[in-house]
């Protein structure tokens, strides 16, 4: 039976997952287009566009895009840190899994911040030097 500690895990992974959803959406509307005309591949990018042209769509929203990732990866940093020390169950097995969960959602939130950082560098910074 699994106790309420392990659904804390649980729901401090779902949060990781989804910040991790939100930033890469900022890298798939912003990092990646910009990363692709800077080395040169701009003809690439124009096939991707017209094979998805809702990049377009996510290019004019970007503020919105950030935003959103933004309030996603804060409240999954508070649910990751507010887990961080809760407890485990004493089964052996259970207290494995939630400690493994507990790890996993740890670098699932890192990763998730890294491609926050990488695409908000592309957005708002890069053009700027």
């Amino acid at each position: 039976m699994r106790g309420p500690d392990f659904q804390e895990s649980q729901s401090g992974f779902f949060s990781a997952l989804v910040s991790l959803f939100a930033s890469s959406g900022t890298l798939v509307c912003c990092a990646i287009p910009a990363l692709l005309v800077s080395i040169g591949a701009g003809s690439v990018l124009a096939s991707l566009v017209s094979a998805y042209p809702q990049i377009v769509w996510l290019s004019e929203h970007k503020e919105t895009i950030f935003a959103v990732s933004a309030i996603s990866i804060a409240i999954g940093g508070f649910q990751t840190l507010s887990n961080r020390h809760a407890p485990c169950p004493t089964d052996p097995e259970l207290r494995r899994a939630c400690l493994t969960l507990r790890k996993t959602s740890s670098r699932m939130y890192m990763v998730s911040l890294a491609l926050f950082v990488i695409g908000g560098w592309f957005v708002f910074i890069q053009p700027l030097i």
